[in-house]
């Protein structure tokens, strides 16, 4: 029998050790080459624009500008501007993000790296909307093969102690109620070198019915795709413009004709372990945030630790200055939740 990939000696090539003993100046080293990676680790001014070697403050591991005489550093401009903490701490902190395959809540990550709670909610919190699609990834549409279903959050309701003032939970009211919609593209087995899928969208709506998904399809999915989800209503109305197959999972995992969703039922399992097993407690305000990064691991499944790593840094090195957490415990915050993407 084959070894799994996750088993092998490639899937873990990224080293705790050499971040624990990396030096301050070491960690600005690797700042800067991933910082300016496309100028060969040539700075260039956030300001102005400049790509030239500015003037160098030693003492502080700043830069100023000989054209515009702007001061920055390695951060500035990036969603660490501003940082309090030394730079080998926050490369630890990705590292540490990057090996929990079901997430990381902020108790432990404060308990990792000794720092208060509110640093360690503010810096997860930054690093998963840096996995947050771009503009030009969120216009590509999927195509070929692709799978879809949701999973339910917020919807339990305790029961009462006394049995006779429990209600019928089925039938109660629930405000915090959400449904976290997965699309997911297969892989191509003839261009494509891993399995299963490939590419995954999440959005974030209040029912799982036609009324709430049905734009989320037809704008992010291409027509004539072949579309494969389970027996829900919600799903009948792209019979009209969709190669639809359909699985009634009552009575099986994958239909006789081929029908099968469990890429999303996978998309769902690791999201129902990261809410019961790591966080807990998901605010709908940043539930789209905690979706969409459940998808980012599910599509970084076959890569190894090293390389999700430097990409996750790089988009960290990518992504302006956070406008929702950037003073988020001075009262920063988002005001409405992400509904539809």
């Amino acid at each position: 029998m084959a070894q799994h990939f996750l088993l092998s000696a490639k899937a873990r090539d990224l080293s705790l050790m050499q971040l624990f003993t990396m030096s301050e100046t070491e960690a600005f080293e690797y700042f800067k080459a991933i910082r300016w990676s496309d100028t060969d680790g040539v700075p260039v001014c956030p300001s102005c624009g400049t790509c030239h070697e500015p003037y160098f403050i030693s003492t502080r591991k700043q830069f100023r500008c000989k054209h515009c005489e702007h001061t920055f550093s390695v951060t500035s401009g990036t969603i660490f501007a501003s940082h309090k903490k030394p730079l080998k701490v926050y490369l630890i902190a990705i590292a540490l993000f990057t090996n929990a395959v079901k997430s990381i809540s902020a108790l432990q990550l404060s308990r990792d790296l000794d720092v208060q709670y509110k640093t360690a909610w503010v810096l997860s919190q930054k690093i998963r909307e840096s996995l947050m699609p771009t503009k030009e990834e969120e216009n590509i549409k999927l195509s070929g093969v692709c799978e879809i279903d949701g999973v339910y959050t917020g919807n339990y309701i305790r029961p009462a102690n006394n049995i006779d003032e429990r209600i019928d939970r089925r039938k109660a009211h629930k405000p915090k109620k959400r449904v976290v919609i997965s699309i997911r593209q297969r892989a191509d087995s003839e261009f494509d070198e891993v399995v299963g899928a490939v590419k995954t969208k999440t959005f974030i709506v209040k029912s799982e019915d036609s009324k709430d998904i049905q734009s989320l399809v037809y704008q992010n999915v291409e027509l004539g795709t072949e579309l494969h989800s389970d027996e829900h209503q919600g799903y009948d109305i792209f019979h009209a413009h969709y190669d639809m197959k359909r699985v009634n999972h009552s009575k099986e995992y994958k239909s006789i004709d081929g029908a099968c969703n469990n890429q999303s039922e996978s998309y769902n399992s690791r999201f129902r372990r990261m809410e019961y097993g790591q966080c807990h407690s998901i605010s709908n305000l940043y539930l789209s945030n905690y979706a969409n990064e459940i998808a980012y691991r599910e599509d970084t499944r076959r890569m190894s630790n090293g390389a999700i790593f430097r990409d996750i840094f790089t988009r960290c090195m990518n992504t302006p200055v956070s406008n929702e957490f950037c003073g988020y415990w001075q009262g920063n915050h988002r005001v409405a939740e992400r509904l539809g993407a």
